[in-house]
C-alpha cells in the first residue's frame, strides 16, 4: 500500500465523517421548534411557577413530526395541540414546507398557583426540507385532533415556486 494510497482514504473518510455530521446536524436542527411570545401571549411569569424548571417555555420546544414519501406523495404530519385550524400558515417555498401558528395561553379565571407548566405558547416556524419536488397548488391539509397533516402530490422538477396551502 502507497502513502498516496493512505493518504486519499483518509481524505475520503474525512469528507465522509464531516457529511455524516452535517446531514446528523441538519436534522437535529429540524426538529426542534422556535416559540416566541409577544404581549398578547400572556404567560404566567417566572415566579408564578412553583417549581422554576417547570416554567413556561419561552423558547425551543420540540413539535413531533413525521415526513412520509411513496411513489405519488409526501405525506407530513405534525403534532401541534391545542390549536384550531385557522392558527395554520403553511406554504411551500422550493423544496420547503414551511408551517408558521400561534399556539395561545387561555388563563383560567380560577384563584390558585402554577404547580407545573411544560406547554410551550407563543409563535412558531417550522421548516421541512422535502425530499422531492412536489405540485404545491394541490396540497392540502387537515388537522384533527391535535395533529397537522400535510399531503403533498409529487411533480415533475419545475421552476420553484412559493404556494399558500390552505387548512381543511
Amino acid at each position: 500500500m502507497k502513502i498516496d494510497d493512505i493518504r486519499t482514504g483518509i481524505d475520503h473518510l474525512r469528507h465522509s465523517l464531516a457529511d455524516g455530521w452535517q446531514r446528523l446536524r441538519e436534522s437535529a436542527a429540524s426538529a426542534l421548534t422556535r416559540f416566541s411570545s409577544d404581549e398578547n401571549t400572556r404567560l404566567p411569569a417566572q415566579h408564578e411557577v412553583d417549581d422554576s424548571f417547570f416554567a413556561p417555555s419561552r423558547s425551543w420546544s420540540m413539535l413531533g413530526g413525521e415526513v412520509f414519501e411513496d411513489e405519488t406523495r409526501i405525506v407530513v404530519r405534525l403534532e401541534v395541540p391545542g390549536m384550531s385550524k385557522q392558527d395554520f400558515d403553511i406554504r411551500v417555498d422550493d423544496d420547503t414546507l414551511v408551517v408558521q401558528g400561534e399556539k395561545r395561553f387561555e388563563r383560567e379565571g380560577t384563584d390558585g398557583r402554577w404547580r407545573v407548566m411544560q406547554c410551550a405558547y407563543g409563535s412558531f416556524r417550522r421548516a421541512v426540507a422535502l425530499p422531492s419536488a412536489v405540485q404545491a397548488e394541490a396540497s392540502k391539509a387537515s388537522y384533527r385532533s391535535g395533529v397537522l397533516r400535510i399531503e403533498l402530490p409529487k411533480a415533475q422538477p419545475g421552476r420553484p415556486r412559493a404556494i399558500q396551502v390552505p387548512v381543511a
